[in-house]
């Protein structure tokens, strides 16, 4: 089975989607049923990798003309992604080589991103891309959230619900009778509206001074210049402009440092899909407090961390509340998430259930469907 993969670009600074792709591509030839993996996408800045290095994972890189995509050939295809001229093609594609086609989202038909350029949304939506969300062989959600997000907009195409997977193995487990120095509170992802960072910044300001003493904020993660400088001049105006740190971007293994040196991660976001950070922190034994914009409910479920309500207060109070834990008990919630990560969000639990799908779709073996298909 050969496969064609497609996403928009898998620059470092995409975040989640640009990572869960590669790692997907990368497992995928581990099976022996896979031919070759094939990922287009266009030139980027700071890609995630140049190469796949050889072997049945290819990387094509596209510029200004899009006729290396609609040149591929494969038994099916995978699309990341939506509003982009390059998913439409290889849908467009698919559906000229009678070959079948997913689509991932990633998140693009939540509410709250759908809200934003909503007019150019709704045109597109009538123009093309109602047609490739309709045509395709199944749409693949990260989470039961996404399930019923992608059903409110009445498209009634098969929805599968796979996790993001992680390889586990990148992201040894945080050590706590290592700490020393100030305890960390991190931060890392995109600085972007989205991802509620105002709400964290303000809530830290109000923060008892006995709560926050022997503690930092780290913030890591690129963004808009002009936004950047609106948070870093929040911090001015609130006066904890000497709690705060902004580090940057981070990737490979000063990433994995970063999560292995906090003592808490705090993803406020007003909606993810999945959150491929939280599962990377949780891998890393640290405990996360992430808001009910994210799938992460298992945080209570597993006492891994806090499931908050969006907005500064519910925040604050976590805060409050997680920061005054001493080691042992911060230690027996980083272990829970590690133990979540690694029973239901391994890259290789990832991998097996979209081979299941790809072959369902594809009408090879047992026509039965996967029972994390739906049809209704």
């Amino acid at each position: 089975m050969k496969v064609i993969h497609c996403i928009s670009n898998i620059d470092k600074s995409i975040g989640g989607p640009a990572r869960s792709s590669v790692n997907l591509v990368k497992e995928l030839i581990k099976f022996d049923c896979i031919s070759s993996v094939e990922l287009f996408t266009w030139v980027s800045l700071n890609p995630l990798i140049e190469t796949f290095g050889g072997g049945r994972a290819k990387l094509f890189f596209l510029k200004r003309k899009i006729d290396l995509l609609f040149q591929a050939k494969g038994k099916i295809f995978h699309g990341h992604g939506l509003w982009e001229i390059e998913i439409f093609f290889m849908a467009l594609k698919a559906k000229f080589a009678n070959s079948p086609y997913i689509i991932s989202p990633r998140g693009m038909l939540e509410p709250w991103a759908l809200g934003e350029k909503r007019l150019k949304k709704k045109i597109a939506l009538l123009i093309y891309q109602n047609w490739v969300l309709n045509n395709a062989g199944c749409l693949h959600a990260t989470a039961f959230s996404e399930y019923k997000s992608i059903r409110e907009l009445g498209i009634n195409t098969p929805v599968c619900i796979i996790a993001n997977g992680i390889n586990i193995n990148e992201y040894p487990i945080k050590d706590f009778s290592k700490i020393q120095g100030k305890r960390k509170l991190s931060f890392l992802s995109r600085l972007h509206p989205k991802k509620g960072l105002e709400f964290l910044i303000k809530a830290w300001s109000n923060l008892p001074d006995k709560t926050k003493d022997n503690w930092v904020l780290e913030i890591a993660g690129g963004g808009e210049r002009n936004y950047v400088m609106e948070l870093k001049q929040l911090t001015k105006d609130l006066e904890v402009e000497g709690e705060i740190k902004f580090v940057g971007e981070v990737y490979g293994i000063d990433k994995v440092e970063f999560l292995r040196s906090s003592t808490i991660f705090v993803l406020p976001t007003f909606s993810e899909n999945f959150g491929i950070v939280v599962a990377e922190a949780l891998a890393s034994g640290v405990p996360v407090i992430t808001t009910k914009g994210s799938p992460w409910e298992e945080l209570i479920d597993c006492n891994a961390g806090w499931w908050i309500d969006i907005g500064e207060d519910p925040l604050r109070q976590a805060l409050e509340k997680a920061m005054r834990l001493n080691s042992n008990e911060l230690e027996i919630m980083g272990k829970n998430g590690r133990e979540l990560i690694v029973n239901n969000y391994s890259i290789e639990a990832t991998g097996a259930k979209m081979i299941d799908l790809y072959q369902w779709v594809l009408g090879l073996g047992n026509d039965e469907k996967p029972d994390f298909v739906f049809v209704d």
